[in-house]
């Protein structure tokens, strides 16, 4: 049995851009019927100190409504070297106490993976939407990114098709 709409589903919270042009809202993603979402930055090469940082927030609404930053990143792990062959192992990119905000340091020039995930039970109460934004890593040089959700624990189970 396949996984996709079984045990997991795949969202955009980010379009591929060029992270140097502007900062990325990221989409809501719902987790009013999944266990939680795992996040998943993808991103090409940049120039100098333009590290990527990201932002998590918590939604009342699928839009309008309040949002508000939400403090649970703890650990993201990554998959980067200046060029991925594919062969990277997990490594940790950012170890915090819990924050909304986390700052991928010393990752400007490199070509990664960085995975985070968020559990639904971390929402506040009234609260059933995430996302995740990707402020604009300066004009130095094109960097561009994307961001990948993976939703998963599903409430509902059913076939892609």
């Amino acid at each position: 049995m396949q996984g996709l709409g079984r045990e997991f589903d795949l969202a955009v919270d980010l379009v591929p851009y060029d992270t140097n042009a502007a900062a990325g809202t990221g989409r809501r993603i719902s987790l009013k019927r999944a266990q939680a979402v795992c996040f998943v930055l993808f991103k090409g090469a940049g120039v100098g100190t333009d590290n990527p940082v990201l932002t998590l927030q918590e939604h009342n609404a699928s839009s309008g409504g309040t949002s508000q930053n939400l403090a649970r990143i703890t650990t993201i792990y990554k998959k980067a070297a200046a060029t991925l062959t594919g062969t990277e192992t997990w490594a940790t990119a950012v170890s915090q106490a819990a924050a909304a905000t986390a700052t991928l340091t010393g990752e400007a020039t490199n070509q990664g993976i960085y995975a985070f995930e968020v559990d639904g039970t971390m929402l506040s109460d009234g609260f059933g939407w995430v996302s995740l934004n990707v402020a604009d890593t300066g004009a130095a040089g094109a960097q561009l990114g994307a961001v990948l959700a993976i939703v998963h624990g599903l409430a509902a189970q059913r076939s892609p098709l």
